[in-house]
Parts: structure tokens; sequence; C-alpha cells
């Protein structure tokens, strides 16, 4: 494939995977930042063991700042790390129990052996986007495709002119 069209290719597939995810992200946690800014903290989860308001503070640092900066391509390796490491620890600490994938959850569900079908897997699914996001960057059509270049453009000038 010509490198021109590839590159053109890899920056629009970063684009659907940064609108999508962090648009779905997002909305997860709006509901959250409302609860954080209502100071409705009571009966949050805390898996880590951090108290409940701190929890809140992280879910929503992860799941609606990180997936805002996400979706918009503003210095979206460092913002993906926390949405990864938020929906890690919702996959593994919060749906421990829960199984794996959403298919054995409704399995379970319809047999009335729990009361919702909750599974790991939109948890982890989410984990992968942004892990994935977090490795190779926004791409060229985002904040960071426009500002980036500009910024090692004036970093080679001024160590051109010995600076």
């Amino acid at each position: 494939m010509d490198p021109r069209r590839q590159d053109f290719m890899g920056s629009l597939g970063l684009l659907v995977l940064r609108i999508g995810f962090g648009g779905y992200m997002l909305s997860h946690g709006w509901g959250k930042l409302k609860m954080l800014l209502e100071g409705d903290t009571a009966g949050f989860a805390d898996p880590l063991g951090l108290g409940e308001t701190l929890s809140l503070l992280g879910a929503v640092t992860g799941e609606f700042v990180g997936a805002l900066l996400v979706l918009i391509g503003l210095c979206t390796r460092f913002a993906a790390i926390p949405t990864f490491f938020t929906m890690l620890v919702a996959g593994m600490v919060v749906h421990k129990a829960d199984p794996w994938t959403m298919g054995h959850a409704a399995k379970l569900f319809m047999e009335g052996a729990t009361k919702f079908p909750a599974s790991k897997e939109p948890a982890l699914l989410f984990a992968c986007a942004f892990l994935a996001l977090a490795l190779m960057g926004a791409g060229k059509y985002s904040f960071d495709g426009m500002i980036l270049p500009q910024l090692r453009a004036q970093r080679a000038k001024r160590k051109a002119l010995g600076q």
C-alpha cells in the first residue's frame, strides 16, 4: 500500500477509535461527574480502598476527563492511561465475580442466577481500546496532530540555531 494512503487510513482509523470509544466512555463518566459535583459519593464503589470520594474522583478522571481529551485528540497518549487503568480496575476488581463474557452473563441472567447480566467484557474491551490509543497516539486528525508537528518544528529550529 502507498505510504501516504496507509498514513491516511491509519489516522482515519485512530479517529474512528477515538470518537467511538471516547464518546461511549464519556457517557459513562457523565453520571459520575454529576455525582461528584453534587457531593453524592455515598455508596460509590471503593475497589482499591481509597475511600468513596477518591474512588469517584479517579473514575471521573478516567471516564470523563480522560475520555474527553481522547475524544478531541488532545494529550491523547497521556489521557488514555487513566482511562485504561480505570477500566482495568472495573474489569478485574469491581467485576471480579462476574463472568468473562456478556454471553455467559446473559445465560446466567436468563436462568435467574443473577439480577442483571454483568460481565468483565465491556470494561476489558474499553481497556484494550484505550491501551491501544495510549500506545499509538491520536493520529493526524486531532489536536495532537495539529500541535505536535509545530512543536517539533520549533524545537528543531531552536536546535539548528544552537539554542
